[in-house]
């Protein structure tokens, strides 16, 4: 079979090397490895790096890996890689093999982690993206982002189903506050029964994350657990420590409420939010005899160009209401979103 296919790319008439990249362009990952088998000239221009410059790649038991294996992955130019069951010596592998990553995700599937288990992450000079999903942590995360380095290398970070304490989350808030880079975060906490109940950070620690990120653009946020009393007005309205009564946070552009529940923010939570041009939020279940916060929302969102509302079974599409003698804005919205004239509920199937 492969020296009949080998026969049959000798007889195809010769292309330039740039229109071959084009048409191999075309294929998926696996129909770009069978391709590659074909013979040594196809070979080389599907590990152009051009074919590769949105590709993640999937590593785990690393004593599989060969030499020649890296060199591919390294000629290719891939820079994002999830990694799944690293010991301490695949990561000092992995920092030497494949030091050129921009973006790293772990996946530990509920496993336990320990702060050494990132304490090579330094060790990546081009780190600027780190992820975390579905982990239990027992320890403070991301110690490490007390370093220098790190911190100001760090522009993305996503930390989704981590299982914590509220001890270790308040501890891992501190320490995300250290990365002053960060123009994306994403904090998802899941429920764990020998970790206590879970409360959402509370507003002090919240606050001096917003104070210290001023970079930050794109924020998605778990709102899990409910507090003994509802959160204060001013929970994503961080004040300016020298000019009392100001907003001091980030500029943001687009906030996810994850997990949310009607009764934890009030009707005035986002008006320091005044940049925001998306706003999505997950309900964690319907919000039924109970007031809906988003038209006094959308009353300090006057930049706002997309909204999404999704409940258990439904998803809700709100407009915002117009404003008298705010035409231009009105007309923005109707622009932008056309099928939101109307609060609209589309049951699932």
């Amino acid at each position: 079979m492969a020296q009949t296919i080998n026969m049959k790319v000798q007889e195809l008439p010769y292309l330039p090397p740039e229109v071959w990249v084009l048409v191999f362009g075309y294929l998926n990952t696996e129909e770009k490895h069978t391709a590659r088998l074909c013979c040594r000239q196809f070979r080389d221009l599907i590990d152009h790096p051009s074919l590769w410059k949105n590709y993640t790649a999937g590593l785990s038991n690393f004593p599989r890996y060969t030499s020649g294996f890296w060199d591919t992955v390294q000629c290719r130019g891939v820079s994002r890689a999830t990694v799944q069951h690293l010991r301490p010596k695949d990561w000092k592998i992995l920092s030497k093999s494949f030091p050129s990553l921009h973006t790293i995700v772990c996946v530990r599937e509920r496993r336990y982690y320990k702060m050494k288990y990132l304490d090579n992450l330094c060790e990546f000079p081009s780190l600027t993206s780190l992820g975390v999903q579905n982990a239990i942590w027992v320890k403070p995360l991301l110690v490490q982002c007390r370093s220098q380095q790190l911190a100001e290398r760090l522009t993305h970070l996503s930390v989704c189903n981590i299982q914590m304490s509220c001890k270790d989350t308040v501890e891992f808030i501190n320490s995300v506050s250290r990365l002053v880079k960060l123009e994306y975060l994403l904090f998802h906490q899941q429920e764990s029964a020998g970790l206590g109940r879970m409360r959402p950070v509370p507003s002090s620690v919240f606050h001096n994350l917003l104070l210290s990120l001023k970079k930050l653009k794109h924020l998605s946020w778990g709102m899990k657990g409910e507090p003994p009393v509802p959160l204060p007005n001013n929970y994503f309205y961080p004040l300016d420590p020298e000019n009392p009564g100001e907003y001091s946070g980030p500029e943001l552009i687009s906030l996810e409420l994850v997990n949310y529940t009607e009764i934890i923010l009030s009707e005035d939570a986002l008006r320091g939010l005044t940049s925001l041009k998306s706003l999505a939020v997950h309900y964690r279940y319907p919000w039924d005899g109970i007031q809906c916060h988003l038209y006094s929302w959308l009353s300090h969102l006057q930049q706002l160009e997309s909204l999404c509302y999704w409940r258990k079974f439904s998803c809700l599409l709100y407009r915002r209401p117009s404003i008298p003698g705010d035409q231009s804005d009105t007309a923005k919205i109707h622009m932008r979103v056309p099928d939101e004239l109307h609060c609209i509920s589309t049951q699932a199937s």
